[in-house]
């Protein structure tokens, strides 16, 4: 069972590679119109919109109050879901920096061969070079770093830091190494004083079991999110229902990348794949937390 959970994982890791581009450190590229979120929002690829009925993208940003001309890191952008959307949202006034999981975390994942690691230890300059490619001449400049390593000069400079799908397995490696202790310390420093950390995360339900909610599943309860957050020095602000999903209603045997858009429990089964897609993706707590002045 930890073989395919390890395995699903690698599929829904959102850290499959951006293609790469030059190797820069910080920048921004060709031309995009500048437009509302709505315009934004309706120009993505149906893929993408296809998802918006359980990501809510406009009502989530809108929640933790990232405007134009921000500077947002987002964590684990991976297929660059959300970052095709803050590109052109932040504008060239704006800096979205990606912040992707520890380089010595990877190696716990079952599925990390050697030219994996390899590939993650390039991340940072792919995603920089994809994403200034992405943003435009009208979209946010583009920076990265590793959790475990972010650049002194990055210290109070974030006004939102984006953490979505990203803390499951953090938690999961935190007895390893303390990940999920260093990525939130990490979001701290990095933000301004009063500065936001917005969470959107699969959300176990209280009567769960505390191993099922490890996020070895890619669940976590809310008051252990809470905890956690607030542990790191954060205050709690409030919460949000825009994406949650009641009829995610997991037993303790199953795990999350049983539903869309990975299916990885189903690709044999078509009756049980057409009862998970009428589910939907999953129920997530949606959080925010802010930097105390």
């Amino acid at each position: 069972m930890i073989r395919i959970v390890a395995v699903i994982a690698c599929l829904a890791l959102t850290g499959c590679q951006p293609e790469p581009a030059a190797d820069a450190e910080t920048g921004s590229g060709s031309a995009v119109e500048a437009a509302t979120l709505a315009d934004i929002l309706a120009a993505q690829p149906d893929a993408a919109k296809a998802r918006y009925e359980y990501r809510h993208p406009q009502e989530t940003i809108e929640f933790f109050g990232i405007e134009p001309g921000m500077t947002v890191v987002e964590a684990l952008p991976g297929g660059a879901w959300y970052t095709r959307i803050l590109l052109p949202w932040l504008g060239e006034g704006g800096r979205l920096i990606g912040a992707d999981y520890s380089l010595d975390m990877y190696p716990y994942f079952g599925f990390a061969t050697e030219e994996f690691l390899a590939e993650q230890a390039k991340w940072t300059t792919n995603f920089i070079a994809w994403g200034i490619d992405l943003a435009g001449e009208n979209g946010a400049s583009v920076a990265a770093f590793h959790f475990g390593s972010m650049p002194d000069r990055l210290a109070g400079t974030a006004d939102v830091v984006f953490m979505v799908r990203a803390l499951h397995n953090l938690a999961r490696f935190e007895d390893e190494d303390g990940f999920l202790t260093e990525a939130l310390g990490e979001a701290f420093a990095v933000l301004k004083p009063g500065g936001t950390l917005g969470i959107v995360q699969h959300h176990a339900r209280d009567d769960m079991s505390d191993e099922f909610a490890d996020g070895s599943r890619g669940y976590l309860k809310k008051d252990f999110v809470i905890a956690v957050v607030e542990k790191a020095g954060f205050e709690f602000v409030a919460e949000s229902d825009i994406n949650a999903n009641p009829k995610d209603q997991p037993s303790e045997d199953d795990m999350v990348w049983r539903l869309p858009p990975t299916l990885g429990t189903s690709a044999d089964n078509p009756e049980l794949r057409a009862e998970l897609e009428a589910i939907g993706e999953s129920n997530r707590m949606t959080l925010r937390f802010r930097k105390p002045e």
